[in-house]
Parts: C-alpha cells; sequence; structure tokens
C-alpha cells in the first residue's frame, strides 16, 4: 500500500508519564551501544498512542509500492532529546534533528553536504552520541561533523577529518568525489568514534575503502584498508551498513569486510586499529563463501561474555530460504560456534535469560532474531515469526538439516499477507529489548507496532503506525522516558501510554492516533 507522508513534523503535545531519566538509558548508536545489545535500560510505556510523528525522508521513492531505503537510527540523550537523520530529497541529501522526547518540538537542525557512496537500495545514513554529549554525523569527503550539547538550541560545532583537516583543505573536492562514509558510526564508550568509508577514486593522500577511528580528545584520526584488515589483497570494501561494534571491555572493534561478494569478519585493536584476527564468513551448511549484500544492514553484536555474532547471506542463493544465517564466534574468532537459522539484515539483540521465565537452559543471555520465512523463496511458506534463542543449545533446522541454535520461544505475525500465503513480515533490523517489563519492541510491514511479552509470550499490546508496505528493515528504540519510537513507511512514530486529548492537530491520517488504548 502507498502510504505517501505528509512532507513537515506532525506533532501531538501530550503531557507524558514516565520514569525518571538517567545517564543509563542513553540510545546512543544502532542497536543502543557499542555492543549494539538494543537492551534498553528504561521501563517502556505501554504501548496504547502515538504521542508524536515526524519524517525521516522528505522525498521517499517508492518502487512498486515499496520503500527500499534503510534509514538511520534515532538516538535519545539522557536529557530525552530525540537526534532523528532525515532524508531530505530523492537521491539524497540529509539533515539532522533534535527534537523534544516529549512532544516532537523542533529544537535545532543541521543540514550536512554528505554523499551517499554507489548503492542499489539507499544506504544508511548514522549519526552516533557520545558522553560529551555530543552528536556525530557523516559528512562529505569521509569527514565527520559533531555538534556539542544537543539538547539545547545553540552548542559548539565543527568538522572531523580522519585523514587530516589540512590535507582535506588543500583539495577538498578530490575527497568529496572519492570518499564516502558506508556504515553508521558508532561510539564507544570513551567518546571514540568507528565508521567504514569507501574509496572510489584516487586522492592526494593514498586512500583505500577501509575503517576509521577517530580520537575524541586529540580528534586526530587513524585508518586501516579493509584489505589489510582481512590480510586478503582480492578485499575492496567494508559491506555497507555495517556499524562496527566494540567488545565489552572496549579492546576490540569488529566489523565486516568483502570484496562485494563474500568476505570476513575482522578483529582490530581499537586503540590503534592493528589487525588482531579475522576469520571467512562460511555458509554453515554448504560451506561455501556465504554473501554479504549492500542491500543489507546486518551489524556484528557483541554478547556479555564477548562472543560475536553476525548475518550473513546463504550460499548457494535460497538454500535456507533466503533466511540467511546468524553466524557466531569466540570473541578472538578462532572458533567458530553453533550458527542462527535466520541473518539475513538482521542485528541480534540480548535478552538475558532471567526476562524468559519459562526457559531452564544453563545460558546467561539468549538473542532475539527476526525469524522470517519468506513465502514463495525456496520451501518458505510465509509462517514469519520472531523468535529467541540460546546461543549454546541446538537442534536440527527443519528447512536445511543444519545443525542451529535452540528455539526458546517464537511468535507467529498475526497479519495475512494476500496473494501470498503465510503473513506479514517483520520489519526490524534491530528490535528493543525492554528488561524491565520482560517484552521485546517489534515492528511489523503490517504498519503496526508490537509489545512482545516474553512472560506469556503473546503479542500483548499493537498500536496502528500506517497502512503498511513492504520496506527495507527498520530499528526500534527506547527513549529514557519509555517513549517506543519505530519507523514505517518514512516516518518516526513515539510511541507510549493513552493520555487523556488536548487540543491538538493531525496533518496525516488519525488512524494513527489512537483516542483509548489498543491492546491484543
Amino acid at each position: 500500500m502507498n502510504l505517501r507522508p505528509a512532507v513537515g513534523a506532525v506533532l501531538v503535545t501530550l503531557s507524558l508519564a514516565g520514569p525518571a531519566l538517567g545517564l543509563a538509558e542513553r540510545w546512543n548508536n544502532f542497536a543502543r551501544d557499542p555492543h549494539h545489545s538494543a537492551l534498553s535500560s528504561a521501563a517502556s510505556q505501554s504501548l496504547e498512542q502515538v504521542h508524536w510523528q515526524t519524517p525521516v525522508d522528505l522525498n521517499p521513492q517508492y518502487v512498486s509500492n515499496k520503500l527500499p531505503i534503510h534509514y538511520g537510527s534515532p538516538l535519545v540523550t539522557a536529557k530525552n532529546t530525540v537526534i532523528v537523520p532525515v532524508k531530505t530529497g530523492a537521491q539524497g541529501g540529509f539533515q539532522v534533528e533534535a527534537r523534544s522526547g516529549t512532544n516532537g518540538r523542533l529544537i535545532w537542525s543541521l543540514p550536512t553536504d554528505y554523499i551517499l557512496p554507489p548503492h542499489n537500495w539507499t544506504p544508511v545514513f548514522g549519526p552516533a552520541l557520545s558522553s560529551e554529549p555530543r552528536v556525530y554525523f557523516p559528512g562529505a569527503g569521509g569527514t565527520v561533523y559533531f555538534r556539542d550539547s544537543p539538547d539545547s538550541a545553540a552548542g559548539i560545532e565543527g568538522r572531523l577529518v580522519f585523514y587530516g583537516k589540512k590535507n582535506f583543505l588543500a583539495d577538498p573536492s578530490a575527497y568529496y568525489a572519492s570518499v564516502m562514509i558506508n556504515t553508521p558510526i558508532t561510539t564507544d564508550h570513551s567518546g571514540n568514534i568507528f565508521f567504514g568509508f569507501q574509496v572510489i577514486g584516487e586522492t592526494p593522500v593514498a586512500l583505500n575503502s577501509g575503517i576509521a577511528r577517530i580520537n575524541s580528545r586529540s580528534r586526530t584520526g587513524t585508518w586501516i584498508a579493509a584489505a589489510a584488515a582481512a590480510n586478503d589483497n582480492s578485499i575492496t570494501k567494508v559491506v555497507d551498513n555495517c556499524a562496527p561494534a566494540l567488545s565489552p571491555h572496549g579492546r576490540t572493534v569488529y566489523v565486516a569486510v568483502s570484496n562485494g561478494l563474500a568476505g570476513y569478519l575482522v578483529a582490530l585493536d581499537s586503540r590503534t586499529l592493528a589487525p588482531k584476527a579475522s576469520v571467512p564468513l562460511k555458509d554453515p551448511k554448504s560451506g561455501s563463501d556465504s554473501l554479504l549484500s549492500d542491500n543489507g544492514s546486518a551489524s556484528p553484536t557483541v554478547g556479555p561474555d564477548g562472543e560475536v555474532y553476525f548475518g550473513v547471506l546463504e550460499n548457494p542463493s535460497r538454500e535456507n530460504n533466503g533466511r540467511g544465517w546468524l553466524l557466531h564466534f569466540d570473541n578472538t574468532l578462532s572458533q567458530s560456534k553453533i550458527p542462527g537459522a535466520f541473518g539475513w539484515d538482521d542485528t541480534a539483540a540480548v535478552v538475558p535469560s532471567s526476562l524468559v521465565k519459562s526457559y531452564k537452559g544453563t545460558s546467561t543471555y539468549l538473542l532475539m532474531s527476526k525469524y522470517n520465512n519468506y513465502a514463495n523463496v525456496g520451501s518458505g511458506n510465509g509462517q514469519n515469526k520472531v523468535a529467541v534463542l540460546d546461543p549454546n543449545a541446538t537442534e536440527i533446522d527443519p528447512v536445511t538439516g543444519a545443525t542451529v541454535m535452540q528455539e526458546v520461544l517464537t511468535i507467529l505475525g498475526p497479519t495475512p499477507n494476500p496473494p501470498l500465503q503465510g503473513v506479514k513480515e517483520w520489519c526490524i533490523n534491530s528490535a528493543a529489548v525492554d528488561r524491565s517489563t520482560k517484552a521485546i519492541m517489534a515492528n511489523s510491514e503490517d504498519g503496526k507496532l508490537y509489545r512482545w511479552d516474553l512472560t506469556s509470550n503473546t503479542l500483548s499490546q499493537a498500536v496502528t503506525l500506517t497502512l503498511g508496505l513492504g520496506e527495507a528493515y527498520t530499528p526500534t528504540v527506547i527513549g529514557v522516558d519509555g517513549t517506543v519510537y519505530a519507523i514505517n513507511n518514512a516516518m518516526l512514530f513515539a510511541v507510549g501510554t493513552y493520555t487523556a486529548p488536548a487540543d491538538f492537530s493531525l496533518s496525516a491520517s488519525p488512524s494513527s492516533v489512537k483516542k483509548k488504548p489498543a491492546t491484543h
């Protein structure tokens, strides 16, 4: 369904009730933290009402009533300011907005000259927050803009260059034409930033596609070529949209690199970017090279024990019904461990095992994964699910016969998907896990945001955002006051507890706001 969002922010002023705000609840990165756990410290509000909404794309480009665009994750500061990356043009153009988490009021907005790398599906424009607090966001020529005091209408702004500002200023046009950031930015707990970049031409300083780090204090940069990181000269780039992930102690950074088709997961020293390890990403069923699609947005997840998980596509194609695999390694990447049965365009979330009352195993944490089984892909039957998996226990996958992570809980999407068999896909590249209410927030292509209650294993709440459509997968976020944020059909929706209506107006479909709680 081609439901085009209105251009311009849609604000609903409401008084929200929620828990006290604190530093621990910040959502600084894609999937919340540098480990990509997507595990919230704030208790989510009840999913009863859309409090406010705003476009994340002022000129969305639909293809056969689908939206093949990966949108950057919203971020939330400790003072409840929501940082919103916004696409402004048909084929590019971006800005960063800061909005009040309470009512969506615009606090400030900054444009960027960022240029997208070569692509099919539109890649992620992914900013990040650090503890100063500071917002970092991509600029042209592989540069990074920053803005201090994100909760205030005014703040210090600047531009950082990982290969040296003097080098950049000597010939900006050469770098504009050749160097593009091609992953979300990741900040570590000290405020240092990491990102992948792609080089498509010659530069005055001889750059090759690779991984960069910028020190938060000295503002100086370090970089390593993707080929050097993998110790393989056939490697040409970092995989598009693959946000670097940090180990629990912060000393190792993980990212995927490729030759445009297949490649490696690499581990680098987070201070120097010196290579520590690399592992070829192999299909656990066929033994062939897994496929690394630049149309996906899978990023590594690092568990609390340091083990690393990364989603890939299967090879041969359709061997696993287009589901891909969630590959699993120890912290040194020297040992391949039990894979998950789904990995395509998905970043696994961490679920403390204590959140699942029915769980009787020995793992201290579990993993939440999208678990679609796409209709008409291989033997796929459209039974699209989400799942909680045990990374240390096994079962036999009924599709491939491979040994995979054991299912702890699964739940089927609720909405039929005619004319195809089965139900609508789950539409997430990272779900939000709420440890306080023992639940997971997940977005669906039926246009609804759901609460998956892990105690009852039910979809206990749903709120309608749009009429739904096929789209590239999107992140869900929990803010410091418990507001849940989801992107559906080029709009960001802030969802929470029902509040008696005040005087307000909407420029979008009135079905977006519930006048009474909608729980199922």
